[in-house]
């Protein structure tokens, strides 16, 4: 029976990775394909990449922009933490829809099915399931088809030890189970790595056990007799932030919107931000992407038909696409990428010398993929462009499973066998 696992290190950045501090992804790694030229999606935030993942498409298609996003309500901007829980039940009563494309798991869900182990936040979690085809198990809630209560919930805590207690059960319920679709998604290493220096001892520990935990279901996977495409990895890499500016507060400053005023909505997104312009005051966006391109906090302003660079699309209010500036200089500890952040939305800390990421900064866009299976050869490198959409038709493909419009492609395939080049 063709099946596919997944793991994912949330955050672990692909430089990262050594015999000193992951020596069970370095093994893996000459046992698998590596991707070695493989990007996030932006924002290169976990609840963007978990609906790209789950759709094989960017944002533009299957609806889900950012980490924070603003959506309309009785005519008026509100912004929204897609990490709350009740993120998809309020999209779905205000837009009519979770997500604008269907998720592997709705398309295997009469095809071996799916199930989700996940400890990032709850809204990337539910991302991969919104609508309730499979089985989603997170310690804010877990449920199965029909969005219904399981009866043995995860009961663990954000972090390292909440994530060895997950793969546990991973171990035993999914590798040892029969759903087609099977994905371990970890939140370490990019939980301590929000709050920690990247390269300090706390950190590079946290990465050692991350890879231990990784290292035991590899292992789990590989004493069975499957026709199994195992695929590690990560959704994005972090840099260290080197300043954070109030992207809101600046606009103000430049008069071209009103303090607290809904017309002109900044979502920020770590290293990234979204905004969001009301119809009625469309005629102020070249004023305001001219007045961010003039600043040294900015790395690339996207805005109209240039959106579509960064699989985004001027839907829904969204109107322009920021990522911060970033360097290659090191931080304290000789890790290098040093990036200014968007101050987050109330409520959120963002801590100057620790790792952040939602932009298009070059380690932040510097994700690990591996995949053993059928298809891919032991050892291998392969240097074409690969992108987190390019999951979902490659997993479908190994299932057998039809799929169809999808904006990426079957990594099974080299690039040159699909005619396209990608950016």
């Amino acid at each position: 029976m063709a099946r596919a696992i997944v793991i994912i290190l949330d955050g672990l950045r692909r430089d990262l990775v050594s015999s000193e501090t992951t020596p069970n992804l370095v093994r893996f790694a000459e046992e698998a394909t590596r991707f070695t030229a493989h990007r996030s999606v932006f924002p290169s935030a976990t609840r963007v990449v978990s609906a790209a993942f789950a759709t094989g498409c960017h944002p533009a298609r299957n609806g889900l922009c950012g980490n924070t996003v603003a959506l309309m309500a009785d005519g008026r901007l509100g912004l929204h933490d897609v990490g709350k829980p009740e993120f998809f039940p309020t999209k779905r009563r205000l837009t009519g829809v979770t997500l604008e494309r269907p998720t592997m798991a709705e398309r295997l869900a009469d095809r071996g099915g799916a199930v989700v182990f996940n400890n990032v936040s709850p809204g990337a979690a539910y991302a991969h399931d919104p609508d309730g085809f499979g089985t989603v198990y997170h310690r804010a809630g877990s449920r199965g088809p029909g969005l219904r209560a399981v009866a043995k919930p995860l009961d663990i805590a954000l972090g390292i030890d909440g994530d060895r207690a997950m793969a546990d059960r991973f171990v035993a319920e999914a590798v040892a189970g029969e759903a087609a679709l099977a994905v371990l998604w970890l939140s370490e290493p990019d939980t301590t790595q929000h709050a920690v220096p990247l390269g300090s001892p706390d950190h590079l520990a946290t990465l050692k056990a991350a890879d231990a935990i990784a290292g035991r279901v590899i292992a789990a996977v590989s004493e069975r007799d499957e026709d199994t495409l195992l695929v590690v990895g990560s959704d994005h890499g972090h840099q260290t932030v080197g300043n954070v500016i109030d992207i809101d507060a600046f606009l103000v400053a430049e008069g071209l919107k009103t303090k607290g005023a809904d017309d002109i909505v900044v979502a920020p997104n770590g290293t990234g931000a979204l905004i969001y312009v009301h119809p009625d005051r469309a005629e102020s966006i070249p004023a305001v992407e001219r007045a961010l391109r003039g600043t040294p906090w900015v790395g690339a302003v996207f805005s109209g038909d240039r959106l579509a660079e960064v699989g985004q699309a001027p839907n829904a209010g969204l109107a322009i696409a920021v990522s911060m500036a970033a360097s290659d200089a090191t931080n304290a500890f000789g890790v290098p990428g040093v990036s200014v952040a968007a101050r987050p939305a109330a409520g959120k800390a963002d801590r100057l010398g620790c790792g952040q990421h939602g932009g298009l900064g070059r380690f932040e866009q510097s994700p690990v993929l591996m995949i053993r299976g059928r298809g891919f050869s032991a050892g291998e490198e392969r240097t074409d462009a690969t992108s987190i959409v390019d999951l979902a038709p490659t997993i479908l493909t190994h299932l057998g499973v039809p799929h169809a419009d999808l904006d990426g492609r079957d990594l099974h395939a080299p690039l040159e066998l699909h005619g396209e080049q990608r950016s």
